[in-house]
């Protein structure tokens, strides 16, 4: 697992690392510490955006859960 440098609860720097695949694509691996910290696990949705400098990960929580 990659190792996140923490600079504060809610500021993570991970690592990106190539697929492997040949498709070009990379992998952000979120350890568990991030995962805890927004509330999600291994197979729920996150959506992605990029703010300046910045990629934002938020959990898409379904509203027949949130009740």
């Amino acid at each position: 697992m990659t190792k996140a440098k923490v600079n504060n609860p809610e500021h993570m720097v991970v690592k990106c690392l190539e697929a492997g695949d040949g498709s070009g694509d990379s992998i952000i691996e979120l350890p568990d510490k991030v995962l805890d910290a927004i509330g999600v696990k291994v197979g729920d949705q996150l959506s992605i955006e990029k703010v300046g400098d910045v990629i934002l990960l938020k959990p898409i929580r379904d509203k027949a859960s949130a009740k």
